[in-house]
């Protein structure tokens, strides 16, 4: 049953001096109720639409926490010589532990460096690591072997190669390269757009960069082998994204240990890829990776960064720096190491 309420007639008073100051007063409840109430107008510009999902409810009450745990872990950490992959007067490559933010690696530097008298005022990071990624950090002694290194990164001469390890439905391919987008609107996540979206601009002003990784398969439950690394471009399918994946990350059934090699250098691409091939990093809530499996509980992504691999700026040597492997690169392949 509907029922109706005959409307009110209440006279107009005008209580105010202006009716200037009335126009005013009626145009901000206007704007005040088509805020809350109304719909917004349809956008005029054409837009790229992003190809993987955003972020999973859950994961925004997970990453404060983890970055509140990392902040003080990170504040307390020092560097030791047994961090130590490799050094020279140039350069000096670490091994950065799982949930330490890279400055608190750089910063920790000098510390370890005044013990042999070399010069502190010119460190730089040459690479990257995600807070949960471990492995391979380099960082360069001067500001021209720094230099030299931005230019080696921009023209793609430094092969970076990472580990994996992924819960989800066991792929058919042995090797992949998967190419596509790359962005994220103003204030919003990174996303995985269509390949052709590239240079194409988004809500806030930036654009669409491509973003391209090259994987293999080591392991499947258990069962695999460790191979050296190579050059995954050979034999390999390639994925060009255009559409959504038709892979769920929802197929928690198996779990894969991959090798990555990223061309490109995005945030989180290697995440990213991931969970566009239905396989998101095991810990990785904000890519839909799992945060409880079999009965353990992983309060960090499983990413390790496993080699670096580049011509050495000033002695032109070919060098390959590789970390120590985690634990839990080692235990599905741990009839190998025994």
């Amino acid at each position: 049953m509907t029922v109706k309420f005959p409307l009110l007639q209440v006279p107009l008073i005008n209580i105010f001096p202006s009716s200037t100051r009335i126009f005013r007063h009626r145009r901000f409840i206007y704007m005040a109720s088509q805020s809350y109430f109304d719909s917004p107008p349809a956008a005029t510009t054409d837009y790229p639409v992003p190809l993987s999902p955003p972020l999973p409810a859950f994961s925004k009450d997970i990453e404060p926490n983890r970055a509140l745990t990392a902040s003080s872990k990170s504040a307390l950490f020092s560097l030791s010589r047994s961090h130590v992959i490799f050094e020279d007067e140039w350069i000096i490559a670490v091994n950065k532990p799982q949930g330490i933010y890279c400055e608190s690696v750089l910063s920790s530097l000098p510390d370890l460096l005044n013990d042999t008298g070399a010069n502190v005022s010119e460190l730089h990071l040459a690479n990257r690591l995600d807070r949960d990624t471990s492995g391979v950090m380099l960082i360069t002694k001067l500001h021209k072997v720094a230099a030299k290194f931005v230019k080696a990164f921009t023209d793609h001469k430094v092969r970076k190669t990472y580990l994996a390890y992924c819960v989800g439905l066991a792929p058919k391919w042995e090797k992949i390269t998967v190419k596509s987008g790359h962005g994220r609107s103003k204030y919003g996540a990174w996303r995985v757009y269509a390949a052709s979206d590239a240079g194409r601009k988004l809500p806030g002003g930036s654009l669409v960069k491509d973003m391209e990784t090259s994987f293999e398969v080591l392991s499947v439950n258990g069962l695999g082998c460790f191979k050296e690394v190579s050059d995954l471009h050979k034999d390999e399918d390639v994925v060009i994204v255009q559409e959504k994946s038709v892979i769920g990350c929802d197929l928690k059934k198996d779990e894969i240990l991959v090798r990555a090699s990223p061309r490109s250098g995005r945030t989180h691409q290697i995440r990213l890829h991931c969970q566009y091939l239905g396989i998101p990093i095991r810990g990785d809530v904000r890519y839909e990776g799992v945060y409880e499996w079999k009965g353990s509980r992983y309060d960090s992504h499983e990413l390790h960064a496993e080699s670096l691999s580049f011509e050495h700026p000033i002695t032109g040597k070919p060098m390959l720096l590789q970390a120590p492997l985690p634990s839990w690169a080692i235990q599905p392949l741990r009839s190998q190491f025994d």
